[in-house]
């Protein structure tokens, strides 16, 4: 009776151990990825060029959910800030989180010219920009700042403020072009 108890205390203390053991490996691969590549996997997801039932970034994380429902975070760089800017001119959706997977903006692949100045007026970003198939224009800008954009697009103009700190969305759909 001693040795069957002592044979489930093992078994039971090696799968536990063992379960710990690969939530540390996964924790320690997702910290591995250098900026570049958290960079890269948040282009793909966007573009579609990997398939996943959802994937949505905030302030601090890329977080996809596959087809099981299984969910994995990713840190985002720390010194710098995802976001995803939809113009429009007629149409438009409530959002604060950019979901990567789903948000639709209205003027998709539409190339916009992009001005983004910090608040002591060094321009941060000025160049043409051509919105993805889903209407967005993804960026990535310096984080704790706050920024004037002026995005123009066949001879119409929307301007807005914009900030990159943690309590900061990552969804812009407030730009309308008049």
């Amino acid at each position: 009776m001693k040795i069957n108890r002592l044979l489930v205390a093992i078994t039971t203390t090696t799968l536990l151990l063992t379960a710990c053991a690969e939530d540390v490996a996964q924790t320690q691969k997702q910290q591995e990825m250098d900026s570049q590549s958290i960079k890269d996997l948040v282009y793909d997801y966007s573009v579609g060029n990997i398939e996943v039932e959802n994937a949505s970034i905030t302030s601090e994380y890329l977080i996809v959910q596959d087809v099981n429902q299984e969910e994995q975070k990713y840190e985002l760089p720390e010194d710098e800030f995802f976001v995803s800017i939809a113009p429009y001119i007629n149409n438009t959706h409530p959002c604060t989180n950019h979901n990567l997977t789903s948000c639709q903006g209205e003027l998709a692949s539409e190339t916009f010219d992009v001005v983004i100045a910090d608040s002591t007026g060094n321009v941060i970003v000025s160049k043409s920009i051509e919105s993805g198939e889903n209407g967005f224009v993804d960026m990535w800008l310096p984080r704790d700042k706050e920024y004037q954009v002026t995005i123009e697009h066949d001879g119409k103009i929307a301007e807005s403020n914009l900030s990159t700190f943690k309590t900061d969305g990552t969804c812009v759909t407030t730009m309308q072009l008049l």
